[in-house]
């Protein structure tokens, strides 16, 4: 396939951008090589790829043996660079959401990644086609029942510790651990099952931006190759397993996945993040019975003692010519407590200041005020209503749009929680890799919640083997 001159014109700049220990096949032999993995993918019955740290760089995310990864830069003794975004707001790149494309097609039957992040997730891929090898930054779950809690914040431990939080089961209850692991802790079976499994069923595994240097999971993919399966690795250095495949490609991987997109006649799908958060009233007569004191809330959905980290502050005003004095709530839990007339129904306006890494600065929203609390829960239809504000947000690229999508009371106090959906990212892709949108190594290098990061740990490469 002959190249373009903005073809041409972007690899020359892409070559100027890679560090000297960093490989890049020539133009002429990556377009062939981009054409020959897409024959595979096409031809594939059971495709599984396997992602390292590489997949997520054009996120923001740092790599680690690379020439600006975390451990490079810390061998070196040079200084890590400073975040412009939590780790949080994070999202998923170009391959991430090719791989969701893929999975819809029925051409990706499993994914097995290394990654931390959560992207694979948040992405859309289904967590029963997803092995997380050494877990998930945004991820509890319950040690006791199993269910797994996936958080909009960043879980405050590491090392499958006990958090702060317990299992929401009424029949549980039980504390929920964190699920990243730490260097000494075995993978877990849960995880690394599902993975082996696939990876011997597999005709192809394609491993992106890996360095397959960590064990026991780099050795996964060679489990392909007794049923007469092929290993294609994508990467801009080399690997001990090279010689094992049948198809390595030196290149960034968003522009290796965009051209094999390109050449599938497939599309790479808009990412479209929508957060959920709480709107509770809670209230009670006064002694004479003449007023209502009411506290407004406006709190996460993983409980009201959980961070809210996309909100920065919350003004409220009232509507209806109310005259209530306006505030500015800049803490967390926000909360708001007035005394009014019992008798009074009016509505109040939210405008909620979102957090850096938001797609757009604040969003408003009215609540209406009445203290007549039904005993009814009212549940809507809450993936129709999410897919709706997907395709909204898609056809006219704008984030803030917002839907209900929960009622429900709350018997003790007097209170009532409304569940709002509201979009708070829209990301299109182009045919080129996006720019990063900013480094967001904050969250794990020290950070957001002032614990160890899981990128200081030992440089072994390798990993308790299973009991």
């Amino acid at each position: 396939m002959s190249l373009g001159y903005a073809e041409k014109l972007s690899y020359i700049e892409d070559v100027g951008k890679v560090g000297m220990s960093e490989i890049f096949d020539p133009l002429h032999v990556l377009q062939e090589k981009i054409e020959r993995l897409a024959v595979m993918i096409r031809k594939s019955k059971h495709l599984v790829v396997f992602t390292g740290a590489g997949i997520s760089t054009s996120c923001g995310i740092p790599d680690f043996r690379g020439p600006k990864g975390i451990w490079t830069l810390q061998r070196e003794g040079k200084a890590l660079p400073q975040a412009s975004l939590p780790f949080h707001r994070a999202m998923p790149s170009m391959t991430h959401m090719a791989l969701v494309e893929l999975e819809k097609a029925g051409f990706l039957k499993f994914v097995i990644s290394q990654n931390i992040d959560g992207l694979h997730l948040r992405s859309g891929i289904p967590r029963d086609k997803l092995a997380e090898l050494h877990g998930n930054s945004f991820m509890e779950i319950c040690s006791s029942c199993g269910i797994e809690y996936l958080r909009d914040f960043e879980v405050e431990t590491i090392g499958l510790k006990e958090t702060s939080r317990r299992c929401s089961n009424v029949d549980c209850g039980a504390k929920l651990r964190d699920t990243v692991l730490d260097w000494e802790d075995a993978l877990p079976p849960k995880e690394m099952n599902p993975a082996e499994k696939h990876c011997r069923m597999a005709d192809v595994v394609l491993c992106l931006g890996t360095s397959l240097q960590i064990t026991p999971a780099c050795n996964l993919p060679l489990k392909s190759l007794r049923g007469g399966g092929k290993i294609v690795i994508v990467n801009l250095q080399e690997t001990p397993k090279d010689k094992k495949a049948s198809l390595v490609i030196h290149g960034f991987v968003d522009k290796v996945i965009a051209g094999v997109m390109d050449r599938l006649n497939m599309r790479i799908p808009p990412f479209v993040r929508i957060d959920l958060f709480q709107v509770i009233l809670t209230h009670t007569l006064s002694s004479d019975k003449r007023f209502v004191n009411w506290i407004l809330r406006v709190a996460s959905v993983h409980g009201q003692k959980a961070p809210l980290p996309f909100i920065k502050y919350v003004e409220v005003s009232f509507l209806d010519g109310q005259n209530y004095k306006e505030a500015v709530l800049h803490k967390q839990p926000f909360q708001l407590k007035r005394r009014t007339v019992k008798t009074k129904i009016f509505e109040v306006l939210l405008k909620l200041n979102f957090s850096d890494g938001c797609g757009c600065l604040s969003s408003q929203i009215k609540v209406p005020i009445d203290f007549k609390v039904s005993t009814d829960c009212f549940n809507y239809d809450k993936d129709a209503i999410l897919q709706k504000l997907r395709d909204t947000a898609t056809g006219d690229p704008c984030c803030g749009r917002h839907e209900v999508i929960e009622k429900k009371p709350i018997p003790d106090p007097r209170s009532e929680a409304t569940v709002y959906a509201i979009v708070t990212n829209v990301l299109q892709y182009n045919k080129t890799a996006p720019e990063s949108n900013g480094s967001v190594m904050k969250g794990r290098l020290g950070g957001l919640n002032g614990i160890e990061t899981s990128w200081k740990r030992s440089r072994s490469g390798k990993r308790k083997p299973r009991s």
